[in-house]
């Protein structure tokens, strides 16, 4: 959710104004300098050149969700504790201590909220990012409430209640609205487009995983009732002409009821393949990184826009190394997973081929020392590098650099 902010950050966007041109100080440095080197006229024409080579256009950084104040109005700070069945809500008003909590239906919490609208009041509420997806944060949002998920978090210990839950999510709140940036992290929510084009891939992967659960169900089968074994892809029409000879009839039935779903999910399988190199068909791309693999990531990330530097982009690959230092010690464990783990999946994957396609890369190059000692420091230097990948590849998205800048070589 993209929404306007009232902080001081925004002001970083905006040149600063000069001083006036007409001050003594300023009239006698242009005096000065007028009689040592006289300016030169330029036309119009070569200063457009010079300002649009001077410096690459980058794109425009995305804002995070935060909240918008509005002072003059009354503030209604809702923690929620979602489920499908019900809704455990929390609400406070301005500073007052949180009310009673309240059972809604998806329903009834959407009326309250624009109740609450329509009295002139600034409503914000929190929820837990889940898997019910972000239908209810969409018809908050419409309903005129600014409405933010977090990932799920340890909210009161060992003990948990969803009365408890949705108090602690509205204390939270109330501070993070106030200026305590520590309490919520919210999360970047994808539009509907996003949310369709990251389930395309995911579910081509679903299928995937299923036809290989009902091809080792074939394997098993056969193994326990005739003590065979049957080929790799025993579903394709080469062999199963020659299993219908074989096999015994009952065994043969089994398998053939297992053979028609996986024919049915394998041609959507193909359909979504092809549906996904549509996206970046006549697209260039490095050498070692397949159209696959460049989709996938793409849809996974959403908007390479969405991040305004490398290190956030490495903080979502979750390939960032755990620390507990204390003093002058210093403790460097495994890295913390706490991000996208289809995304840190593909990148360990990537680079693999990267290291073999991609020799001149400067980021491998550098590392080269830690690649050619022993098989655990070399796994250890892959992930170093999966996330150093995630940074060249948001350079390049965003056009920040070029391929040959980066030291790759184009397929």
């Amino acid at each position: 959710m993209t929404l306007n902010t009232v902080t001081t950050t925004a002001s970083l966007d905006k040149p600063l104004l000069p001083a006036h041109p007409n001050t003594p100080q300023q009239r006698a440095a242009r005096e000065l300098t007028q009689s040592i080197a006289p300016t030169a006229s330029v036309s119009p024409t070569v200063l457009a050149l010079a300002a649009s080579t001077s410096a690459p256009t980058l794109p425009p950084r995305q804002p995070l969700p935060t909240p918008v104040l509005y002072p003059d109005k009354p503030a209604i700070k809702i923690g929620l504790d979602v489920h499908l069945e019900f809704i455990m809500g929390v609400a406070q008003r301005e500073h007052a201590t949180p009310q009673a909590p309240r059972k809604f239906t998806p329903d009834q919490l959407v009326l309250q909220v624009q109740k609450w609208v329509a009295e002139g009041c600034t409503v914000y509420a929190v929820a837990e990012s889940c898997g019910f997806g972000f239908v209810l944060h969409r018809q908050l949002v419409a309903a005129g409430a600014q409405s933010f998920l977090i990932t799920p978090i340890a909210l009161n210990g060992k003990r948990k209640t969803d009365k408890l839950d949705a108090r602690a999510l509205c204390v939270r709140l109330s501070r993070w609205v106030d200026g305590n940036k520590d309490e919520l992290s919210p999360i970047r929510i994808p539009s509907q487009a996003e949310q369709c084009a990251r389930e395309t891939t995911r579910r081509r992967k679903f299928l995937s995983e299923q036809i290989r659960c009902l091809a080792n169900r074939g394997h098993g089968q056969v193994a326990e009732y005739c003590h065979q074994k049957l080929p790799h892809r025993w579903w394709g029409a080469r062999h199963w002409k020659k299993l219908s000879t074989t096999l015994d009839l009952w065994v043969l039935s089994v398998l053939e009821k297992l053979r028609a779903i996986i024919l049915v999910m394998e041609a959507q399988v193909q359909a979504l393949l092809a549906e996904l190199a549509l996206r970046v068909a006549g697209q260039a791309r490095p050498k070692g990184l397949g159209e696959l693999t460049l989709v996938m990531l793409d849809a996974e990330m959403c908007d390479w826009k969405r991040f305004y530097n490398r290190k956030q982009v490495g903080s979502y690959t979750g390939c960032c190394p755990g620390e507990h230092s204390s003093g002058d010690k210093r403790l460097v464990g495994s890295i913390d997973r706490m991000g996208n783990g289809r995304v840190r999946c593909l990148l360990v994957e990537a680079v693999w081929r990267f290291l073999k396609w991609q020799p001149n890369w400067k980021a491998a190059q550098k590392m080269k020392v830690k690649l050619g000692a022993g098989t655990a420091l070399k796994k250890k230097t892959v992930v170093a590098l999966a996330r150093q990948l995630a940074v060249d590849l948001w350079r390049w998205r965003t056009g920040r650099c070029t391929m040959a800048e980066l030291g790759w070589v184009a397929a």
